[in-house]
């Protein structure tokens, strides 16, 4: 059994509010929905989940499909949402949604449908 504090349903929804606006709490688990333009982008989330999974040893659940992956958090050995589950969830956004800014010498992925693979919220 673990010792981590174990958030309740009102302190969730309260830090998804003030820190992951695009993540919901739903059965039991911190989720995020990312939408993608087609098989393509959702297996290039779906590897940077795993790699930032994997590097955090802490693994979410994923539910996978050709435009969109789920992911699911929760810490399986305190049998709730724990600071574990908030701070992969922050990284993951960070990762999955960063984009050169406009000061950047990175162009980004063109404005052109051909190109984009994640729909950003």
């Amino acid at each position: 059994m673990s010792d981590e504090k174990v958030y309740s349903e009102e302190e969730i929804r309260a830090r998804i509010a003030a820190e992951l606006p695009h993540w919901y709490y739903e059965d039991g688990w911190l989720r995020r929905k990312y939408r993608t333009s087609g098989w393509k982008g959702t297996l290039m989330v779906v590897n940077t989940v795993g790699h930032l999974a994997e590097a955090a040893w802490h693994h979410p659940d994923l539910a996978v499909s050709y435009a969109f992956v789920i992911v699911k958090l929760v810490t399986h050995s305190a049998k709730g949402v724990t600071d574990k589950d908030f701070e992969l969830a922050r990284k993951i956004e960070e990762t999955v949604g960063w984009r050169p800014g406009p000061a950047s010498a990175l162009e980004g992925t063109p404005d052109d449908p051909r190109f984009k693979y994640i729909k950003y919220d």
